[in-house]
């Protein structure tokens, strides 16, 4: 496996761009499967879960083309057509290594009538049920019987509008059942809806398809069936978590360092944190400069919420950027069971944290120190990364194969701002 190496003190300037959010990408790129038109996506990130989703993709029969993209992002184009499905089922072997994959549910059930996906499995951060995708779809008149590890759906004469209310906030349910419900018969109500910007920019992209679709950001969204939809263009949405992470790792090291093309509403929860920690922050339309000069960073209690609350995909990030921390600081996870083992490793530096139910106390630290650590999930990664750059001496990072999930070319984008920083190949 690849291990990332990093030398840690360095100071950090310059100026990073943001990728586009793999967050936006999935669901975008799973709604190709809604018409027989060609999608063309700019602004598509280079990870290993959008490639898996391509396999998954090709797999049922769609084109798939990966462009250069544009000369001012790191991301590809990526063209799509599934004019031809040769399969509606969604294997295993390709579902179990992405929850994501399961999204391809709402779309192939929406347009074909059918679809037989196996259930993702568990998750290291916790179990994520898809029964709220099920009663959601249950609800629009689909019939859903769970043989062997797969949900077989099936409908007599289409989905139909319904009024459906999720338990809890879900954004992969809303991806699902807004995707299902742009080729259902009526209107559906999509009550306790996810509100995050990626949810908003995949109704953007299916309106242009011809959905009909208003509230997307809200807790409400309807959305009228069409009968037919067609091909469009769309640029993927810049990743708010990678921008928080890249402003945690400013803060962190004192910067500056800019911030581009992203859009700094969506991560405005991170950016109030830090400003709270000691953090200086200058905000401009599609940019954000942070520095931080003098003074140990303030502790600062966070709660992890829906959007827009802090996101729970900056927690580890933050809880990082506190063990240097003048004084303690809570961290409440409320979003995902076991999102603490990230907790082990950080001690390993030199941190000291201790865990009380679904928070953590963090007593700063005047210094880190180097140690080879292993990452057990995405953000984790990026958390001991953050921890790496200000630690004494150099650092070896195993399991890095989870950052390259979410994280396109971190190593170069921190090396370009001064970090010392490689990876080894196994």
């Amino acid at each position: 496996m690849d291990t990332l190496h990093i030398k840690g003190g360095k100071p950090l300037t310059g100026t990073i761009p943001i990728s586009g959010a793999k967050n936006a990408a999935l669901p975008l790129m799973t709604a190709a499967l809604l018409t027989d038109g060609e999608m063309h996506f700019e602004n598509v990130p280079q990870l290993t879960d959008v490639r898996t989703l391509i396999r998954l993709l090709t797999e049922l029969g769609c084109e798939a083309e990966v462009g250069n993209g544009s000369e001012e992002t790191f991301g590809k184009s990526l063209r799509l057509k599934a004019e031809t499905i040769t399969s509606t089922t969604a294997p295993y072997e390709l579902v179990s290594q992405m929850r994501a994959s399961f999204w391809v549910l709402g779309p192939l059930l929406g347009r074909f009538g059918e679809a037989r996906v196996s259930l993702p499995g568990g998750c290291a951060i916790g179990a994520r049920p898809v029964d709220i995708y099920i009663k959601g779809l249950q609800a629009m008149g689909a019939d859903i019987e769970i043989v062997d590890g797969y949900v077989h759906a099936t409908t007599k004469g289409g989905l139909k509008g319904a009024n459906f209310r999720s338990s809890l906030v879900s954004v992969g349910a809303t991806h699902t059942l807004m995707m299902a419900a742009t080729l259902a018969d009526g209107e559906t109500v999509l009550e306790n809806a996810a509100r995050e910007p990626e949810v908003g920019d995949l109704a953007k992209c299916l309106n242009a398809m011809g959905a009909k679709i208003e509230g997307a950001g809200t807790e409400t969204i309807r959305i009228e069936g069409v009968s037919k939809l067609q091909g469009t263009r769309h640029p993927v949405l810049a990743d708010r978590i990678e921008a928080g992470t890249f402003a945690i790792v400013a803060a962190m090291m004192g910067g500056p360092i800019k911030l581009t093309g992203l859009v700094p509403e969506t991560i405005e929860a991170a950016l109030s944190a830090l400003r709270a920690a000691g953090a200086d922050i200058e905000v401009g339309e599609d940019w954000v400069t942070v520095k931080r000069e003098g003074e140990r960073l303030r502790p600062v209690n966070v709660v992890t919420e829906v959007y827009p609350g802090f996101p729970t995909d900056l927690q580890a990030q933050f809880m990082s950027l506190m063990t240097l921390a003048d004084g303690p600081s809570e961290i409440v996870e409320r979003i995902f069971e076991n999102r603490f083992m990230h907790v082990q490793e950080l001690a390993r530096f030199g941190a000291d944290i201790s865990l009380h139910g679904d928070m953590a106390l963090v007593h700063g630290v005047e210094r880190l120190t180097a140690a080879p650590v292993m990452a057990s999930d995405l953000r984790a990664s990026a958390a001991l990364i953050i921890a790496a750059l200000a630690a004494e001496g150099e650092t070896i990072v195993n399991r890095v194969y989870h950052l390259d999930r979410g994280f396109e070319r971190i190593e170069e984008k921190l090396s370009a701002c001064g970090a010392e920083i490689w990876r080894e190949k196994a």
